[in-house]
């Protein structure tokens, strides 16, 4: 997501005062909040004398929902939309009166509803720039000039490693994820990488935080997104299909036995290697605790990814997963999503939780049959919904010709392999991800930790830093001390 590029500052619809759950902790805030009319919904400890600079919250309402309850407690209004991460998130406030509360309602619904008559191209969602970067590394010599990067000791503990390994790094700063109420699922992030090891997801090999950001070193997975690739194929074969499918199976399906639900399965997150096997990246949404038996009603995911019954609000378990590898299979098998909507998420979200799928003639009768049992509304009738969990899958005709043994091993040859030609070849990446400069933007407020119940959020990060031990001898040559 973009920011708009304005000389000028948005005009305010409206301000006052709103308290505001936290994400974490899940305690009540009170924030002194600020509409503006591109959309920006900003908050502050205490009312800005000055500009609207440095703002403890930094949302936007484009294309958000809006709903009124009345728990956890009266004159509450949960505000439902897009997070920099792509997937749905919700933030809940609260008002002093109800007539308060519907005042703040309706002026965010009409600037919502104003944005979405605006072309995209001339109106691009909201974010804050540079608040991540994902960076795929370049092979630095050892003859390199240091007075070359201008992001100082990080970009030269980059070089020193990829003498021998590329690896992918993804910088996080904190000042922004705590603005954005996103540390839960950044540290969820760091737990479940710390914890998993298969074939088929992607595995973490260090991370590490400095004063102002948060650095995971990850695996280089080369051959692209399966995003990418069905953009450029417009379809697969269904044997290709089923390759990439039987191996997401395994990935889930381990996570699954591990009490781990993914919550965001979508080709995006689904990468190749140089070799053509599929990785899971991107754990942001993962939530953990989750035995077969247990449930959970927060509502997230990537909107044309999400199951009806997080939709209709349900406690919800091992099936969302289920529903979204359904979805990334049709998309794979089809060309295009099941379920569609460009601007109307109201309209969208209706479509998947009351209008049948639709099938081509051009797929089998068990794609079909397995496409229907996989997008059953119904999660306890769904395909995988049962405790049987993956076996389901993988006992179904569609994959009859399986082998899930050599398949773990990666001893299947896989049906498309990468034409990778060197460690640093990113032909499979798009220009947004390969010709950016590498940089590291400082925090716009130096001092936020100290200003944000300083104690609580310095113990946030603490346990992130975590070393693989395969890569002990690298890591003395990283530069980075263990913390203690």
């Amino acid at each position: 997501m973009a920011e708009i590029n304005t000389t000028q500052t948005p005009a305010v619809v409206k301000e006052g005062w709103l308290k505001k759950r936290g994400e974490h902790i899940k305690n009540w805030r009170q924030r002194y909040f600020f509409l503006l009319e591109d959309g920006k919904f900003l908050g502050f400890k205490t009312k800005p004398q000055h500009g609207l600079g440095e703002p403890l919250n930094d949302f936007t309402v484009k294309r958000c929902l809006i709903m009124k309850t009345e728990q956890p407690r009266s004159n509450t209004f949960i505000i439902r939309g897009l997070s920099w991460t792509t997937a749905v998130i919700q933030r809940i406030f609260n008002a002093e009166s109800d007539t308060d509360r519907e005042a703040w309602m309706e002026a965010i619904q009409q600037v919502a509803d104003r944005l979405s008559n605006i072309s995209t191209e001339n109106c691009k969602q909201i974010q804050e720039a540079e608040s991540v970067e994902q960076i795929q590394l370049n092979y630095y010599n050892d003859d390199d000039d240091d007075d070359d990067y201008h992001d100082g000791s990080l970009r030269s503990k980059k070089r020193n490693i990829s003498s021998n390994y590329v690896y992918a790094i993804k910088i996080i700063r904190k000042d922004v994820i705590i603005k954005r109420d996103e540390v839960a699922h950044i540290l969820t992030e760091s737990r479940v990488l710390q914890i998993v090891d298969h074939p088929f997801l992607t595995s973490l090999k260090y991370s590490f935080q400095t004063n102002d950001n948060l650095c995971f070193v990850m695996e280089y997975v080369s051959g692209g997104d399966l995003f990418f690739h069905i953009s450029q194929d417009r379809i697969f074969t269904e044997e290709r299909a089923k390759f990439y499918g039987a191996e997401i199976c395994l990935a889930l399906g381990y996570l699954h036995k591990r009490d781990i639900i993914y919550r965001d399965l979508k080709l995006e997150n689904v990468l190749l290697d140089a070799d053509g096997h599929i990785k899971i990246a991107d754990f942001g949404l993962c939530k953990e605790n989750m035995s077969y038996h247990s449930t959970t009603r927060t509502f997230c995911g990537t909107p044309e990814y999400i199951a009806p019954e997080v939709l209709q609000e349900d406690s919800y378990g091992h099936g969302v997963d289920w529903w979204g590898y359904g979805v990334c299979l049709y998309e794979m098998m089809v060309g295009r999503l099941p379920f569609y909507d460009m601007g109307d998420l109201n309209k969208l979200f209706r479509l998947i939780k009351y209008e049948d799928v639709r099938f081509p003639s051009t797929i089998s009768p068990e794609a079909q049959d397995l496409l229907k049992g996989l997008l059953h509304k119904d999660p306890y009738k769904r395909l995988g919904g049962g405790p049987d969990d993956a076996k389901e899958i993988q006992d179904h005709p569609f994959y009859n010709n399986i082998n899930w043994k050599l398949l773990e091993e990666k001893k299947l040859t896989p049906p498309f392999k990468p034409q990778i030609t060197s460690d640093t070849d990113t032909r499979y990446f798009g220009p947004e991800f390969t010709e950016g400069s590498v940089r590291l933007t400082p925090p716009d407020q130096p001092q936020l930790l100290n200003g944000m119940e300083e104690k609580v959020e310095n113990l946030m990060f603490r346990h992130f830093s975590y070393q693989d031990n395969t890569l002990a001898s690298s890591l003395n040559s990283f530069g980075v001390a263990e913390e203690g």
